[in-house]
């Protein structure tokens, strides 16, 4: 078992000496950068708490290709109750980091490829499965971070892939050699791209005739020559490089978001698992979809624990815990947060075996997770802004609390209730802002919209997998439709009886 600390991890990702752009400048030690470091902080948890005894049933899992225990990110799901573990280690990290672990997408972009790479061999014939196994078994042995790269630009959405105007709106093949492809194109907010070894870039909708250049699927080194990271930027971004613990919320988390940009870049064709077979875009982007949206039901959760927290905190610290509406709103955030988490565990439970042996989650109760996802953290979010109140986005800055002259003025008249020292109350409400409207939004608020597809997506996917005609037939069934009309009803003859 070679599982990696978090100092080699984060070393090994300094060794990449990716080409990563932030402010329209180079970055070379992005690494020690304070707007990129959180990231990589987040990340490097996974492979803390892998460590720890405790947490072994979560964090590990035993490979079915090695025999070895490894670290479950890197794990291809083996059962119901891998599923189920899979969401509960969500939670966990969700609850340490209070952000986005970026992580999980790569998890889900391998166990999708996975099953669809053999049921294209089983279908044309191809090698691509026995390729991809001998990627998961590298990636195992070496404990390496997977990104998982499926959203496009897209261009001109009205348009399929091989009518943009700039054909390079979607990932495609430019040439074919003997000893590979050559890929050209980009991926778009690419979560935990810089912070990653590998990059595992599918389809990001189903292909259809024409499509074959872009019904691509391939795994490359992150560091490969003529691919470029251009970092996003996030809400309050700016506050880390004054290096302010109190201004940042939270102190030492934080997620990546990146523009992934492929400029001709060199595919071996081991490294190739789908090149053309326009019949297994659709089942490859659907698992994908699957999984990521199960994911939502245990990381989004995780941070919404964070958030009930210190809400609850904010209350104790204004001195109004003992509000009844308080109380009640607590009460409602813990309720919606604990359905979101059920229903991660729902779609787990329902999972079902796939040809290639792993196992997916239900699709169905995985889209109606992730749709929940995107209503509900959004009122939880409402409900901690309301408890904690308008200081959360007018205190004045930790430069203040700290002056000489300022501070003890702004330390006397923002102190709370309960004996609480000012300045922990100034954390907790920063904390909130940062979770809420700050860069941890990304990873929580706006993400649980827009990640793993838009609500659309969800409601597209749900309205397919909901079986209606099978319950139009039990409302059939249950009211006789179709049935002959007896000539006398029954119990006629009684009521005329009684009637006379």
């Amino acid at each position: 078992m070679a599982l990696k600390t978090p100092d080699q991890y984060i070393q090994s990702i300094a060794d990449l000496r990716l080409r990563i752009y932030l402010f329209g400048e180079p970055v070379e030690d992005y690494t020690t950068h304070p707007i990129i470091r959180p990231s990589l902080d987040c990340m490097a948890m996974t492979y803390e708490l892998a460590r720890l005894p405790e947490y072994e049933s979560l964090m590990l899992a035993t490979s079915h290709l090695t025999g070895e225990k490894v670290n479950r990110f890197t794990h291809i799901h083996q059962s119901v109750e891998d599923l189920v573990r899979k969401v509960k280690m969500q939670r966990l990290l969700g609850q340490r980091t209070g952000s986005c672990f970026q992580r999980c997408v790569g998890m889900d972009a391998l166990n999708a490829v996975y099953s669809v790479t053999y049921e294209t061999d089983q279908a044309e014939g191809t090698g691509y499965h026995e390729r991809f196994r001998s990627f998961v078994r590298d990636v195992q042995e070496r404990d390496l971070t997977v990104d998982g790269a499926m959203t496009d630009p897209k261009g001109d959405r009205g348009l399929p892939p091989h009518r943009q105007p700039d054909p390079d709106m979607y990932v495609h093949v430019v040439e074919r050699r003997d000893d590979g492809i050559v890929v050209r194109g980009a991926k778009a907010h690419q979560t935990g791209a810089c912070n990653s070894h590998e990059v595992l870039v599918m389809p990001t909708i189903a292909m259809r005739e024409g499509d074959e250049d872009y019904a691509v699927c391939f795994s490359t080194p992150a560091n490969a020559e003529g691919i470029l990271y251009i970092y996003g930027r996030q809400s309050c971004d700016t506050r880390k490089i004054e290096r302010s613990e109190l201004d940042v919320g939270n102190r030492r988390f934080g997620g990546q978001e990146a523009l992934m940009v492929f400029d001709d870049v060199f595919v071996p064709w081991e490294r190739v698992y789908l090149d053309g077979e326009l019949a297994f875009t659709g089942p490859l982007v659907e698992r994908f979809a699957g999984y990521h949206r199960q994911s939502y039901g245990g990381c989004k959760v995780g941070v919404g624990d964070v958030l009930i927290g210190a809400s609850a905190l904010a209350a104790e610290y204004n001195g109004v815990a003992g509000a009844s509406h308080i109380k009640d709103k607590l009460v409602e955030m813990n309720q919606l947060n604990e359905t979101l988490f059920s229903c991660g565990i729902a779609c787990s439970a329902e999972g079902h075996r796939t040809a290639a042996g792993n196992y997916q989650s239900d699709l169905l109760l995985s889209n109606v997770c992730k749709q929940n996802v995107t209503r509900y953290p959004y009122e939880i979010a409402r409900l901690a802004e309301d408890i904690a109140g308008g200081l959360m986005v007018t205190m004045p800055s930790e430069a203040d609390f700290s002056d000489e002259e300022v501070g003890p003025i702004v330390r006397k008249y923002f102190a709370g209730g309960c004996d609480a020292p000012t300045m922990d109350r100034m954390r907790v409400l920063r904390l909130i802002e940062n979770l809420t409207l700050g860069s941890a939004a990304v990873g929580y608020r706006t993400e649980s919209m827009h990640g793993a597809g838009s609500p659309q997506a969800q409601r597209i996917m749900i309205a397919r997998q909901s079986n209606l005609d099978h319950k139009k037939e039990l409302a059939k069934v249950l009211a006789g439709v179709g049935e002959e009309l007896p000539t006398t009803c029954p119990g006629q003859h009684e009521v005329a009886a009684v009637a006379d």
